[in-house]
């Protein structure tokens, strides 16, 4: 008797620098294709995704007054206060990246910026208040692809170090 294997049907994602690299570091995570919207963000994510725009961080890409580029990590519905960031990790001034310089400093497309696996090595920030959710969602490193992390993956194997920046937007 021969055993026959029936196929399920999943949405299909292929492999990114982000995924490959948390697969090579025996991390688990899950997941979690949505439909890209342009501009829509974070918010837009965690709406189709039916979860909380908080417990969704947005990465993102900035620079120190000597152009020595910095990952942040905040929640998907807060801005980040580049004036407390840049007081509370001993730079003079934080800004954000152009999205072009962004992209040189991740490797990743805007709108698809994922902390893990980046082109260059950058010190990573995380908003403090994002460590209270026991699984944090974020971008997998493709537009319309966020994966979810357990919290502690963040500062463990990132090395995030928690900052309090976030502002309401």
């Amino acid at each position: 008797m021969t055993k026959t294997k029936t196929k399920t049907k999943t949405k299909h994602t292929s492999e990114t620098p982000a995924t490959h690299w948390l697969r090579q570091q025996k991390i688990a995570f899950g997941e979690h294709p949505y439909d890209y919207v342009d501009h829509g963000g974070a918010r837009e994510a965690a709406r189709q995704l039916g979860v909380p725009p908080h417990q969704v961080a947005k990465t993102l890409i900035m620079e120190d007054e000597q152009a020595r580029p910095l990952i942040v990590l905040m929640h998907g519905d807060c801005e980040v206060s580049t004036k407390n960031l840049a007081r509370q990790t001993g730079a003079k001034k934080i800004a954000p990246c152009a999205p072009e310089t962004a992209q040189r400093h991740s490797g990743y497309q805007v709108g698809g910026t994922s902390p893990f696996a980046t082109r260059k090595r950058m010190p990573v920030w995380i908003e403090a208040s994002l460590l209270d959710y026991d699984t944090v969602y974020l971008n997998g490193g493709r537009r319309g692809y966020l994966i979810s992390v357990a919290s502690d993956v963040l500062t463990g194997a990132l090395g995030a170090k928690p900052v309090s920046v976030a502002l309401e937007e």
